[in-house]
């Protein structure tokens, strides 16, 4: 054997000096990691904890529907969510943390290298709250349709394929020359709803021929229509019928309203605005005869384009007949050195609540009657918890409108547990109420129409 050289017996104490610095780094690195981990894990413990009490787990509409058992834990549907906080990586899983935050852009569907996830409404069997379609979306009424947010799934996109679908669906069971010729003879369809899905409709009707009309009881729009000026709104690119492709991703309302104008004006389609649909009747010849405001429509078919919101919902409290209650807020600058007060606690009231404290001299009250936000997005508790603590807005948990009166507003303001504890009188130069929608359910269930949850009592009496 050769001699071992002077260098080689100098490199071991090295290697051992490496190795052991590496083992060092290695394990301080672990220990990090892992406190990082358990960081991270508390924090979504607590968030899983917070929307659980807020009611924001239990899902509204569509939403992300995960295998746990194809799920790798690659974290691609959380970091594709647009939305924020929907999604999160639980013991290495994808799971649903605040479920009713999901607007269904399905952009975690597409993520997801394994299709672990699927973006849909689920198992609707005890929703009453989601009426029961078939696959061409007729409802238990034969003739009777429904397209977009009325049937649970949401998003302008949804809604514009939805109502181009059914009309085609229409258009295929009704033999060419069974086509309507108009005078005495009934509508091939009636579309009842002139937002995204019944603008959709009622273009695709005017393209394949069919003898319809559009009946808004507001104006061209729908819910779009109320949403505050200059909101931004998120599409993706859709073929809207006879104009053809939306390309952009991004629209403000004031450029979704133009555009839709002006495509049903070149299109020569009169929408009878100012129009309600009342009541809805099935003949046993199969024809269909709809009540409205303005008259009895005979038709055939009815695609209902109607949004979840129906109607808004009345405080029932002396006062709000005045012109200075509001129902909706158009465009917040129209308010500047002003006492508001702004009752409801959901997005809608938030939002209003911080376009009006933006302008200038505004002094700005929200009045909720539950102590706490519930089912709110985390962006909007954010931004509201800063506003308070800026003292931009005053907000009033567990307080309610008594009644209005003459630039004044009475407030109860009650306990925690419920109970009466004081009251006070705020000045209002106006008042916005964003007290939810009354949905048309009970119109829906008149006419026969039948929901989840009574498809499954119906199950257990059989």
């Amino acid at each position: 054997m050769g001699a071992v050289k002077f260098r080689d017996v100098m490199d071991w104490p090295l290697i051992i000096g490496v190795i052991a610095f590496l083992s060092v780094v290695f394990t301080v690195l672990g220990f990090w990691h892992r406190s990082i981990q358990e960081k991270e894990d508390q924090r979504l413990a607590r968030a899983i904890k917070d929307s659980e009490a807020q009611g924001s787990n239990q899902a509204l509409t569509q939403h992300p529907q995960i295998d746990i058992n194809q799920c790798i834990g690659c974290g691609s549907c959380v970091q594709a969510c647009p939305e924020h906080g929907v999604l999160a990586l639980v013991e290495g899983k994808a799971r649903l943390v605040n479920a009713a935050h999901c607007v269904g852009h399905g952009c975690c569907e597409t993520a997801c290298p394994v299709g672990a996830l699927v973006v849909g409404l689920g198992d609707i069997s005890s929703r009453s709250d989601i009426p029961v379609l078939s696959n061409e979306r007729e409802t238990s009424v034969p003739g009777i349709f429904i397209a977009g947010e009325l049937g649970g799934i949401g998003l302008i996109r949804h809604a514009i394929a939805q109502g181009k679908e059914v009309a085609e669906t229409i258009h295929s069971r009704l033999k060419g020359d069974d086509l309507s010729v108009g005078g005495d003879d009934p509508l091939d369809v009636l579309i009842v709803g002139c937002g995204p899905s019944g603008i959709s409709a009622s273009l695709r009707a005017h393209e394949l021929g069919l003898n319809f009309s559009i009946i808004e009881q507001d104006g061209i729009g729908g819910s779009v229509r109320k949403y505050p000026r200059s909101k931004m709104t998120l599409t993706q690119p859709v073929d809207l019928p006879v104009y053809g492709r939306m390309k952009r991703t991004q629209y403000v309302k004031e450029e979704l309203i133009e555009l839709w104008e002006n495509v049903l004006g070149e299109s020569g389609i009169d929408v009878q605005s100012g129009v309600k649909l009342t009541g809805l009747e099935h003949r046993a010849d199969g024809t269909l005869i709809a009540s409205t405001s303005a008259g009895i429509i005979p038709c055939r078919n009815c695609i209902l384009s109607l949004g979840r919101r129906g109607t808004p919902r009345r405080l029932g409290v002396p006062g709000e007949d005045s012109e200075k209650v509001l129902y909706q807020l158009v465009d917040a600058a129209d308010y500047t050195h002003q006492n508001l007060l702004v009752v409801g606690g959901g997005d809608s009231a938030i939002e209003a609540a911080l376009a009006l404290a933006a302008q200038p001299g505004n002094r700005v009250i929200l009045s909720y009657r539950r102590h706490a936000f519930f089912r709110i997005k985390a962006r909007n508790r954010e931004r509201i918890e800063a506003a308070q603590q800026e003292g931009r807005i005053e907000v009033l948990f567990n307080s309610q409108v008594e009644h209005f009166e003459s630039g004044q507003a009475l407030l109860i303001l009650n306990s925690s547990e419920g109970g009466r504890v004081g009251e006070r009188q705020v000045s209002a130069d106006s008042v916005f109420v964003f007290a939810g929608g009354e949905p048309p359910y009970p119109l829906l269930k008149s006419i026969g129409v039948h929901f989840g949850g009574e498809v499954e009592k119906l199950r257990e009496a059989g």
